[in-house]
């Protein structure tokens, strides 16, 4: 509980009730503007998660008394409670862990933050939602099995995965992001270091793949990374104390640090041929002839031009 102060749960996704009132209204407000517009809210989803309004209907400049009216702040909020509980319905006919339940209910809360009920289908919706939540859990099932169990297209399902995922990033995650692939891939340029050392030798992987996370912290500083290794100790209830950790990741540190350029060619030729001897004593005897006759060859060839 100390750490959810600082937590990006807490800095992401614990609101105020007026919060809460003003992005429900928020939603609400694009939807019938939408409605305005295009004469209808509903939008079309790819599979990539982008998305785009209906073509205007040939109605939609037509008289308000004819244009469909617009759910009510109150009216979404009552819709989004029935497919919550629909959601523990389907959870409990599946017989799936009360984690992929409280999962599921999470992700669909956070996704109408952010949008209305009249601009997605929370029918539809709800089914992704646990279907993202299976996924989180690892408690892997298919969107055919899914979508067949509860007589549900799975493509619905499979459309709208990318575009529920997209909603659980907070505002500055982009950034984040990039950051985060950034250090992940100098992350991996360590450890290839790391590979040509001796230390996968010497050290377990766990170690090996610490060490090159710390390398690529110091350039990224993203990580407290002592703070992360008293977490990582803490879960695995590891009698091991950091500093006993940090001589093993020091020791990584220096075996890189002595880490020579690759070899060329140039470099092993004469060693490879002490190794061709040893392997075929003949070998160079062989060797020697062979160059011989080119030689003889050449000469000849000189002698009639």
């Amino acid at each position: 509980m100390a750490d959810f102060t600082t937590s990006t749960h807490r800095a992401k996704w614990i609101f105020t009730p007026q919060e809460l009132r003003d992005k429900y209204k928020a939603a609400n407000q694009r939807a019938k503007q939408a409605l305005e517009k295009y004469g209808a809210t509903r939008m079309e989803v790819d599979i990539d998660g982008s998305f785009s309004y209906a073509e205007p209907q040939s109605d939609a400049k037509d008289s308000a008394e004819k244009r469909p009216k617009p759910l009510k702040v109150e009216e979404e909020q009552l819709l989004r409670a029935f497919y919550e509980f629909k959601i523990q319905d389907v959870c409990d006919a599946f017989k799936f862990p009360r984690k992929i339940q409280a999962t599921a209910l999470i992700y669909f809360k956070r996704f109408y933050l952010q949008w209305s009920v009249m601009e997605h289908h929370p029918k539809n919706i709800m089914l992704t939602c646990i279907y993202a939540a299976c996924k989180a859990e690892e408690n892997h099932v298919s969107a055919e099995e899914l979508g067949k169990g509860i007589e549900q297209d799975h493509h619905v399902i499979l459309n709208n995965e990318m575009l529920v995922l997209q909603e659980f990033r907070g505002a500055n995650d982009d950034d984040q992001h990039e950051t985060l692939k950034r250090m992940l891939e100098a992350a991996r340029m360590e450890a290839d270091k790391i590979m040509r050392t001796e230390a996968p030798l010497l050290f377990p992987p766990g170690q090996l793949a610490l060490a090159a996370l710390r390398r690529a912290n110091v350039v990224h500083d993203i990580l407290d990374f002592e703070r992360y290794l008293r977490s990582i100790l803490s879960r695995q209830q590891s009698t091991q104390a950091i500093s006993e950790l940090s001589v093993s990741l020091n020791t990584i540190d220096s075996l890189i640090c002595k880490l020579e350029a690759p070899p060329t060619s140039k470099d092993v030729k004469h060693i490879d041929r002490k190794l061709k001897s040893c392997l075929d004593p003949g070998s160079h005897d062989k060797s020697k002839k062979r160059k011989h006759r080119s030689k003889e060859s050449s000469t000849e060839v000189q002698d009639l031009s």
